[in-house]
């Protein structure tokens, strides 16, 4: 059997000088003897795989809410999608994939039901009790609401982990591990990716309105596919094509990012002002104008705008009625609410809600008249 000072041992052999070593790990909040046959960050992983709040992904919206379709991404496969990206590209480099892969499934942990419009629509609800961003909820999930023994809150993860779940508010913090730069890079790819193929999927985006957008341009002229007339087989080729050339394209201009630098620890690099972590100077600008392409032509549709409408409904109307009566709240988050106030124990039940779930709660608060399910 191999044992995790055997693990330890094979990562400081083979990995780069400036990955993160699990046997260098910066520790745990409330110190635990570690695992005989894993690594701090294989723990780490496990415990986030087996959390409520990861199941619940499958069934929180990424662009179309669950129920539009059995074939558009959700935040789960998101999530998925960039534990891929993150690893293939840790792997290439020589970092810590297990760090990388962890961080990646952990990433959006705290995005509520409904995708970003859900997330606005919470921030504005808590605007006077410290507002709610994802970043700090994921984090807020594995550190607290997440229960894996019954004499201690949270998970219990590696500091080196949560300082990856720490995207924004570094005003007093390093810049994050390689690592998780390769996280929030292979995020912003495989969104890129999967917006663009679920946007083609659902006709919202069309072949001929990508005609004028560079990185389409030239995705069509690699793959050899018509940029107006595509199919679906083609169109799962260039999501293929897509994935392939932005993948690569980040492992080598990182890696001569991390060359030119000439950091030969983990900590150098992360003392450095500027992430290594990047794109090529010309694959930054064509994924900045797809960005906005996709803001507008797709975030801004007048279907998605329905659903923004709908989530804003449900939840604003969620919101209010539970914290007018906090006596609705599960039993764990009245308890929450004494020590964080109702309006934060709210949001963090209305947060951890799948779309299903919230649909289906607005619904038993807003029956039809003479109509009560729940007492049916």
């Amino acid at each position: 059997m191999v044992t995790r000072a055997q693990l330890e041992a094979r990562e400081a052999a083979t990995l780069a000088p400036y990955a993160t070593l699990s046997g260098q790990s910066r520790g745990r909040e409330h110190p635990e003897p570690e695992s005989a046959s894993r690594t701090a960050f294989q723990k780490d992983r496990d415990r986030v795989l087996h959390t409520t709040a990861f199941r619940r992904l499958e069934a929180k919206t990424q662009v179309f809410l669950n129920a539009s379709g059995d074939h558009y991404r959700t935040r789960l496969t998101h999530t998925l999608e960039v534990q891929q990206v993150a690893r293939s590209v840790a792997l290439n480099l020589g970092l810590n994939e297990t760090l990388a892969e962890t961080i990646a499934l952990a990433h959006d942990l705290g995005h509520p039901p409904f995708g970003h419009a859900g997330e606005r629509v919470l921030n504005a609800l808590m605007a006077e009790y410290g507002g709610f961003d994802h970043n700090a909820q994921a984090r807020r999930i594995v550190t607290r609401l997440e229960h894996r023994r019954p004499d201690l809150p949270g998970l219990n993860l590696t500091l080196d982990v949560l300082d990856g779940l720490n995207k924004h508010d570094r005003a007093e913090l390093q810049r994050p591990s390689l690592e998780a730069q390769v996280v929030d890079a292979a995020d912003a790819l495989a969104y890129t990716a999967h917006d663009l193929d679920d946007g083609l999927r659902s006709g919202l985006i069309t072949p001929a309105a990508l005609a004028g957008l560079p990185l389409w341009r030239e995705l069509t002229r690699r793959a050899g596919v018509d940029a107006l007339r595509v199919s679906d087989r083609e169109r799962r080729h260039l999501h293929r094509e897509l994935l392939g050339w932005l993948i690569t394209d980040l492992t080598a201009a990182s890696d001569a990012a991390i060359r030119d630098s000439g950091v030969q620890t983990a900590a150098q690099a992360q003392a450095r002002p500027e992430p290594l972590i990047t794109y090529s100077p010309d694959v930054r600008a064509l994924l900045r104008e797809t960005s906005t392409f996709l803001r507008e032509q797709l975030y801004r549709h007048w279907r998605v705008e329905m659903q923004v409408e709908q989530a804003t409904r449900v939840l604003t109307t969620l919101f209010q009625a539970l914290v007018a009566r906090p006596s609705m709240l599960p039993p764990q988050y009245r308890e929450w609410a004494q020590g964080s106030g109702v309006e934060r124990a709210v949001c963090d039940y209305v947060a951890g809600m799948t779309d299903r779930y919230a649909l289906e709660i607005h619904a038993g608060l807003t029956p039809p008249a003479g109509s009560v399910p729940w007492l049916r």
